[in-house]
């Protein structure tokens, strides 16, 4: 009996504790998906999330690079290109729906010579809550990509698209709410981005994907934060990529610099 008791304390005390744990995670998940939701009631747009604060550059200053987007452009650090200047205009979380409804708060008075818009993958992992939705969604998605690079022509600006980052490997507490419809989605939208620099010279397409992708198409393990986000890794391969892009890409509305320093951040 006494052996029993011991045995059913030592297994006990371990279930104990992965309880806690499993409830504390829980909890801080909770949690931080509630603060987003808040956030996102008060501010839908996330128009308060940046200042006003530059003011067009002189003609003989450095071109004017802008990215917009969501998290993923939140966090990308600005490459070192000489003669250019980066400011950054990344929300946290957004769809395409709230990213195009704050373009012209965010980015029309910042009077930008080239826009970098990389967007899309909130709109996707809603497919698998909502599947009966799933072409609306990716149609959507599609338009409101549209609509930024045509707002960004309207302004002067050269548009460079670039594809949706891959996503990775999905954690078992995600595995409910997730499906490889997401991936599939991801490589539908895509396929449009690819088609909008046809005949057109002021909109190019960046191959993000491309550069940060295994040969699963997931991303990379070493460049993954979570299944949604890069690490510091991860982002500085998509600088690499990026500076060389830079390097032999058509930008008809920007003069050529004279140097263009590596991509590492």
């Amino acid at each position: 009996m006494v052996k029993v008791s011991s045995l059913l304390t030592s297994l006990g005390i371990p279930l104990v504790g992965a309880s806690v744990a499993l409830n504390f995670f829980l909890y801080t998940q909770v949690k931080k998906y509630y603060v987003e939701l808040s956030q996102v009631r008060l501010d839908p747009l996330g128009l308060s999330y940046y200042t006003q604060d530059y003011k067009r550059k002189d003609k003989e200053d450095a071109k004017r690079v802008v990215f917009f987007g969501d998290s993923r452009v939140a966090s990308w650090p600005a490459p070192r290109i000489d003669g250019y200047e980066f400011i950054n205009r990344g929300v946290d979380g957004q769809t395409s729906a709230q990213t195009s409804q704050r373009f012209e708060h965010h980015i029309k008075d910042l009077d930008p010579d080239i826009v970098v818009i990389q967007v899309g993958v909130n709109d996707l992992k809603t497919i698998p809550l909502m599947p009966e939705n799933r072409n609306v969604i990716i149609d959507l998605c599609r338009a409101n990509i549209r609509q930024m690079v045509e707002e960004s022509r309207a302004l002067g600006a050269t548009v460079i698209i670039t594809t949706i980052l891959p996503v990775g490997e999905v954690p078992i507490i995600r595995k409910p709410v997730w499906s490889d419809d997401i991936a599939q989605a991801i490589y539908e939208v895509n396929g449009y981005i690819d088609s909008l620099d046809n005949d057109d010279d002021q909109v190019i397409v960046f191959d993000s994907f491309s550069a940060l992708a295994n040969e699963q198409g997931r991303m990379a393990e070493n460049y993954r934060e979570d299944e949604l986000h890069l690490n510091e890794q991860g982002y500085n391969a998509l600088n690499q990529a990026f500076v060389e892009f830079f390097e032999t890409a058509n930008l008809p509305n920007v003069e050529d610099s004279d140097t263009i320093a590596s991509g590492d951040s």
